[in-house]
């Protein structure tokens, strides 16, 4: 039967989203290997190196087998980039180690903590990103996104230490910048105000260095700057700046009665 939908096949011209994915988990397991004898562990870990070489060699060839651009460009720059991108996380991690009194070692953060797992993630494919690979540095963002809970598009900058605490539901567009240890906590959005195709410049909002912004806070447009050292408390909607040192808070009002005095109808639908 003739195909009834051309417009809806992808092209050949792009790398298998399994292998992308692959890859990823390969290169975190390789930034943080479990050693038991060290060793053994030093010559697997060459081979190691050369096998995840020769995979991203094969995601690249995906878009054109002949090009040696990748190899050079690409591929050459991002292994080299490997222990830099291995320090920040060390940082990263030690940080949520030191904030989180849940967290009782930096192995249970890099092995268990979903925020770690998506700043991970984000981080290798920000680096990719920024050597202009095309589709690759998504699949990986929108692997940990499935994984997590957690959004980061990998054009976004984020600096050094960054924690994300419990995570679920945390977006973090493009265009958005992040100072030195900024944390988050979940359903922290930082969005654009509108969605529009032809917006150019930055969408998203800055945030400076040593803010922390709790759960469920929405901070939206380019132009909003949450100054440095500032705090905004959990339920903002925030759509301008924030100068440094200051405390954004949404106020609720809260009423508790007995119930046994109480006469009107609940008519609550859960």
């Amino acid at each position: 039967m003739a195909n009834q939908y051309p417009g809806y096949i992808l092209s050949k011209n792009i790398p298998q989203k399994e292998a992308v994915i692959k890859f990823a988990q390969d290169v975190i397991n390789y930034l943080f290997p479990i050693v038991e004898n060290e060793q053994a562990f030093l010559n697997k870990h060459q081979r190691k190196a050369e096998a995840l070489k020769n995979g991203l060699l094969d995601i690249l060839y995906s878009f054109d087998e002949k090009s040696k651009y990748y190899e050079a460009n690409i591929c050459d720059p991002f292994f080299s980039s490997l222990n830099e991108i291995k320090e920040e996380l060390v940082i990263d991690a030690n940080a949520l180690l030191e904030f989180d009194p849940a967290a009782k070692s930096i192995d249970e953060v890099i092995i268990t903590y979903p925020g770690f797992l998506a700043v991970a993630a984000y981080r290798i494919a920000n680096k990719l990103c920024s050597l202009k690979l095309p589709i690759v540095p998504r699949i990986i963002t929108e692997w940990a996104h499935s994984v997590t809970g957690i959004d980061i598009h990998p054009g976004a900058t984020i600096g050094v230490p960054f924690i994300i605490d419990h995570g679920t539901g945390v977006v973090i567009g493009e265009t958005t910048v992040i100072g030195k240890n900024v944390k988050l906590y979940q359903g922290v959005t930082l969005g654009a105000l509108a969605v529009k195709k032809e917006t150019t410049g930055q969408r998203h909002p800055t945030i400076e260095d040593g803010v922390i912004i709790y759960a469920n806070s929405t901070i939206l447009g380019g132009e909003t700057v949450i100054g440095r050292d500032s705090i905004v408390g959990g339920n903002c909607f925030v759509t301008y700046s924030i100068p440094a040192h200051s405390i954004a808070y949404h106020q609720p009002v809260v009423t508790v009665k007995d119930k046994r005095d109480y006469n009107e109808p609940l008519n609550w639908v859960i």
